[in-house]
């Protein structure tokens, strides 16, 4: 399998080194040539690691024999507390809640975080190599990366995270951990901020090669396929015919990796991408509006996006991956702070997705909606994705709520919906009196780079 990058400028990379690099040197993302297909029919009933070697497996392959990719699954998910990994139960009937939060961190990020720390060891081992990984978190991209890569012994991580914009539960996730190379770095300014310096760096060639600059953000190619796994599972389990998945997303990789399993063969009827009101992205998928408005502060922290990286890949194959027309298009949002889809590249994202948005208010309601009907507690997140999908479920297609986080990780969002505070974890408890360390740095890319330069381990 080869891999090409969205902008078109870049050489084809295998596996390992689309792992290895993140970004594309000319700036895109990489996304594989052709796409691969798997008999979902054939997926093994065992358990969930089992699982994620058989579908991951046409990816990795120039990098991992299947017995190879099977002992590093096994090894990744061993960290959850059954076989299963994931949970499914029906709200009502037809409409599910999928819970991906009984991994370490209590969050999704999880399922491709612990896998990713894998891939990345495994190649490093090999190559007796150090890199430098950084990234960008709304919340839990950074505590799920920390926990997985703590003990790599050939990574230093870098995480930024936007001030002020992640709940404390979260941000003691990633201030908390004891180890030497682990740097969590508090950013004055939004996740686009954070982001953008991530992208920056990377765009910094010299740099970039100087300090092995490595990604975890679902800008790697490798987090995306991680998430595909989760949605033949949960296919598996409901036996049905056809199923929609409605996702809470703010840089579009989640929901991506449903619309890959779908180019898979998976039976997907419909994709719902939920927003709250940072809605760039129902705006596109409504009317092709791509325009970047200033980011709002929610309850829901981990959408409070207005760039969704990965949106960059859907778009790219809706315009019949022409590289030219998508650097056109990013050239327009550079310059003009957005751009408009057309008719033609809409007709063909419409085609698989769907989208709504959901106030704060709405938010609110539906947590104490689904709590009076169910006794089911939701995390703002996961309460997005239910609001969007309650217009558009089928009574013939089952419809599946992707379930993002556990609600203890916003307490006083579901305190202000439901009354009371949701029972807290243990692995929670743990850190809440724990002493915080982390970097406080203002939103420049030549302070950021000082302090990598600094600390980095390469």
């Amino acid at each position: 399998m080869k891999y090409i990058s969205t902008r078109g400028k870049a050489p084809e990379l295998g596996f390992e080194d689309v792992l290895l690099s993140g970004l594309a040197n000319d700036g895109g993302l990489y996304i594989p040539k052709e796409w691969p297909k798997v008999d979902y029919k054939e997926l093994p009933t065992t358990s969930y690691s089992e699982q994620a070697a058989y579908v991951i497996y046409p990816f990795v392959k120039d990098f991992l024999s299947y017995e190879e990719l099977n002992d590093i699954a096994s090894q990744a998910y061993s960290h959850f507390p059954s076989k299963e990994a994931i949970g499914l139960k029906e709200v009502e009937k037809g409409n599910y809640l999928l819970e991906l939060f009984h991994g370490p961190t209590l969050a999704f990020k999880d399922f491709a975080m612990l896998l990713l720390a894998q891939f990345f060891e495994t190649s490093l081992s090999k190559k007796n190599k150090s890199i430098t990984i950084l990234g960008a978190t709304s919340g839990d991209t950074g505590s799920a990366a920390i926990e997985a890569f703590k003990n790599n012994k050939h990574c230093t991580v870098f995480i930024l995270f936007p001030k002020g914009r992640v709940s404390e539960i979260q941000r003691k996730q990633m201030t908390t951990v004891d180890s030497a190379s682990i740097y969590p770095i508090e950013i004055d300014g939004t996740f686009d901020d954070c982001q953008n310096l991530v992208k920056h760096l990377f765009q910094n060639l010299e740099f970039k090669e100087e300090v092995s600059l490595g990604a975890i953000n679902s800008i790697n190619w490798a987090r995306v396929a991680a998430q595909i796994v989760y949605y033949f599972s949960t296919f598996q389990q409901l036996q049905s015919n056809r199923v929609s998945f409605s996702v809470p997303t703010g840089n579009f990789g989640d929901v991506m990796a449903g619309w890959v399993a779908k180019k898979m063969g998976l039976p997907i009827d419909k994709l719902i991408v939920a927003t709250n009101d940072n809605d760039i992205l129902d705006r596109a998928i409504s009317n092709g509006d791509y325009f970047q408005e200033e980011v709002k502060a929610t309850t829901s922290p981990s959408m409070d996006i207005q760039i969704s990286s990965n949106f960059e890949r859907l778009l790219f194959e809706s315009l019949n991956r022409d590289s030219e027309k998508l650097r056109n298009l990013f050239l327009e949002l550079k310059e003009n702070n957005g751009f408009r889809i057309d008719n033609d590249t809409l007709n063909h994202i419409k085609n698989d997705f769907k989208s709504g948005k959901a106030s704060e208010k709405k938010v609110k309601d539906t947590i104490s909606k689904i709590y009076k009907a169910s006794n089911i507690i939701l995390d703002p997140h996961t309460a997005v994705g239910f609001y969007a999908s309650a217009k558009i479920i089928d009574a013939d297609v089952p419809m599946v709520n992707l379930g993002t986080a556990h609600p203890a990780k916003f307490s006083q969002a579901v305190i202000d919906a439901i009354g009371f505070k949701p029972e807290i974890p243990d692995r929670l408890k743990n850190i809440i009196n724990k002493k915080e360390k982390f970097t406080e740095l203002e939103n420049n890319s030549e302070a950021l780079i000082s302090f990598i330069r600094k600390h980095s381990n390469v």
